[in-house]
C-alpha cells in the first residue's frame, strides 16, 4: 500500500491537487482516469476544442497539452528523486510551455491520444517504483516534495483540469 502523503511531503501549492485524489492508492486513481478521460475527451469536437471560456484563457487543446506536459514534468521529477538523485530541479513555466507547444495547430484527437500514451507511461513508472522510493524527497523550485506526493499530484492535477473542462468548457 502506497498510502497518502503526510503534510510535510509537499508544500501547500500541491495540496490543492493531492486533496482531489480519493483513497490511499494513487496508481488506482491514475488508472481510473484513463477510462474517464477517454469518455470525457470523446465528447469534444474539433471545433469545440478551440473554445476558450473567457478572453486570455487557454483553448481546450492548449489546456490538454498543458495537462500532458505537466504530467511529463511530474514523472521526470518522480523518476529523478525515486532513483535517489538529489540535485534540485526547476519547475515548469506553464504559460511559456503552453505558448511554445502551439497546441491549437494539432487536431483534438492527436491531443487525446497523446494524453492517453503519456498516462500509460505514467502508470508504468509508478507501478514499477521500488517501495523504498515512495518516501524519497527532492527539491523542485526550492520546495521539498516526495515521490509519493508527486504521484498524487499527477492524478489530482488532471482531475482539476478535467473538472474545468466539464464546468467551464462543456457546460
Amino acid at each position: 500500500m502506497i498510502g497518502r502523503p503526510a503534510q510535510d511531503e509537499a508544500v501547500e501549492h500541491f495540496w490543492r491537487y493531492i486533496r482531489r485524489v480519493q483513497g490511499d492508492d494513487p496508481i488506482a486513481s491514475l488508472g481510473r482516469q484513463v477510462t474517464e478521460a477517454e469518455s470525457l475527451l470523446a465528447q469534444v469536437s474539433e471545433e469545440k476544442s478551440l473554445h476558450r471560456y473567457a478572453p486570455g484563457k487557454w483553448s481546450m487543446r492548449e489546456a490538454l497539452s498543458h495537462i500532458t506536459d505537466t504530467e511529463r514534468a511530474l514523472c521526470y521529477r518522480a523518476l529523478w528523486f525515486g532513483r535517489g538523485f538529489t540535485t534540485p530541479l526547476e519547475g515548469l513555466p506553464e504559460d511559456e510551455a503552453a505558448a511554445a507547444a502551439q497546441a491549437d495547430r494539432l487536431p483534438w484527437a492527436a491531443h487525446a491520444e497523446e494524453f492517453r500514451r503519456v498516462r500509460l507511461a505514467t502508470l508504468s513508472l509508478f507501478e514499477h517504483m521500488p517501495e523504498q522510493a515512495w518516501s524519497r524527497r527532492g527539491i523542485v523550485s526550492g520546495n521539498p516534495i516526495t515521490v509519493r506526493a508527486l504521484a498524487y499530484v499527477c492524478a489530482g492535477h488532471a482531475d482539476h483540469h478535467f473538472a474545468l473542462f466539464r464546468e467551464r468548457y462543456l457546460a
